[in-house]
């Protein structure tokens, strides 16, 4: 086994494309021997940036492209995706946890992935995010996955 994996690949504003992508990174867990948790951590984050990106970044347009670059070693997994949209501000999301907005769906990706991983950063025109999971010790791998 190599002692990491990287790519770039650009996928279409297409959800079944993006189901493939995160099955790709996954694998590639996998075989690096994560942990059930960390897998499902990476998993949520994957797919909340990725659907992100297709439908509030590029608004479903089939003629936008998803750029994802990604790393997995031993250690850690490095992902970046970047839709071709305005970008957005983190800091106008409204918090999920506060009591006016209990009842709305928006924000709770965010804040799930900000929970699960090390890092999740923004560029400054907030079309791209860097999500960064560092591999739990194995100690900490028992039990339940969420």
């Amino acid at each position: 086994m190599a002692n990491k994996h990287e790519f770039e690949e650009i996928i279409p504003s297409d959800i079944t494309a993006a189901q493939q992508l995160q099955e790709r990174i996954i694998r590639s867990l996998e075989e690096f021997g994560y942990s059930p948790r960390d897998i499902f951590c990476m998993r949520l984050a994957v797919e909340e940036a990725v659907t992100n990106a297709i439908k509030h970044g590029n608004g479903r347009d089939v003629s936008k492209k998803v750029m994802i670059h990604c790393r997995v070693d031993g250690e850690c997994v490095h992902l970046a995706v970047e839709d071709e949209g305005a970008g957005f501000c983190p800091d106008d999301v409204p918090d999920p946890t506060a009591e006016e907005n209990l009842d709305k769906p928006s924000g709770r990706g965010i804040r799930l992935m900000e929970s699960f991983l090390t890092s999740v950063e923004y560029n400054d025109k907030g079309n791209r995010v860097t999500l960064v999971k560092h591999r739990e010790p194995a100690n900490e791998d028992a039990g339940d996955p969420a």
